[in-house]
């Protein structure tokens, strides 16, 4: 029997669960509090509506998604948690450690899953580039940069760091593998007076490896790349353009008595199977109703917050 889920939320993302769900046979209810906007959901997914989560707590489904505006993921999460439901949370988590601290331990007193929607770590290409890392084919890893850069879609509660940087953080510590050890980060407020528009994050790892991470609601184009270098090659991936395409850079710089010299092969682009992350994710929690979750969990969701709080002690 197909496993039943209900969404809470039916903003611009809650609609991408909504529909995805709906597709994969496991869309059950919605809850939004807007009676005219879940009306007009309802008559399109002919699911069940509830305008309360207690009623759709009451309901007993077999797994909820929390997709609501991020100060709300905690309140809404302990709720589910506290009543023994398997529970998927957008990112951020939470908007504080402590808050995802606990609901960590709620999850694991009342032995219920708790999931991050930390999206690309489901996106096959992520994983392709950390299998490459892995088999040596890049040599030693020196840096990984992520890049996530747009136009508007801009928060008046969280800033550019919390809304966009959980992405690239937990990504670069999938591929590294390791917590980072040091942060330093700057950024720029230009439109609200508390809230940064742009920033940088530089994160140092153990063995010397660095990373930065480049996030920005003002920017002229749409860019999401991943870029990360080794001793052997290089590796680009632009999530953000349509082919999707992973490159090989046969590139480095080797010092021969000192003195640099430069080798350049030709470039290649590595091959891999495509599919929407936002359903493989989905997917996971789905099938791992019964199991344990282990990719993107409370625990790493809780340890990215860490990280963005020892971000925001910077300023």
């Amino acid at each position: 029997m197909k496993k039943k889920i209900c969404v809470i939320g039916g903003g611009r993302w809650g609609q991408n669960h909504i529909r995805t769900l709906y597709q994969m046979g496991n869309l059950a209810a919605i809850v939004v509090r807007n009676p005219e906007k879940l009306n007009q959901l309802l008559e399109k997914y002919h699911v069940s509506g509830f305008s309360s989560i207690d009623k759709a707590i009451s309901a007993g489904f077999d797994g909820y998604t929390v997709v609501t505006p991020a100060e709300t993921h905690y309140q809404i999460g302990k709720k589910l948690l506290e009543n023994g439901c398997h529970t998927l949370i957008e990112k951020p988590m939470a908007l504080s450690s402590s808050e995802t601290a606990e609901l960590v331990d709620i999850a694991e007193r009342n032995n219920v899953n708790l999931m991050v929607g930390h999206l690309l770590l489901f996106h096959p290409a992520i994983r392709k580039i950390k299998e490459e890392v892995e088999s040596g084919r890049i040599g030693k890893l020196y840096y990984i940069y992520s890049n996530r850069l747009n136009l508007g879609m801009m928060k008046t509660k969280e800033n550019v760091f919390w809304d966009l940087a959980p992405h690239d953080i937990s990504i670069i510590d999938y591929i590294i593998g390791k917590p980072c050890i040091n942060i330093k980060a700057s950024g720029v407020k230009m439109l609200q007076e508390n809230i940064h528009d742009t920033g940088i994050i530089h994160l140092e790892y153990p063995d010397n490896i660095q990373a930065h991470i480049f996030v920005s609601w003002m920017h002229p184009f749409k860019e999401q790349r991943l870029v990360v270098v080794g001793s052997k090659g290089m590796i680009s991936f632009e999530d953000s353009s349509k082919d999707k395409k992973i490159i090989f850079y046969n590139k480095r710089i080797e010092l021969e008595e000192g003195n640099p010299v430069n080798y350049e092969g030709p470039s290649e682009f590595i091959e891999y199977e495509y599919s929407a992350p936002l359903e493989n994710e989905l997917r996971y929690f789905v099938e791992h109703l019964d199991n344990k979750v282990e990719i993107s969990d409370g625990k790493s969701g809780h340890k990215v917050i860490e990280v963005l709080e020892r971000v925001q002690k910077c300023f």
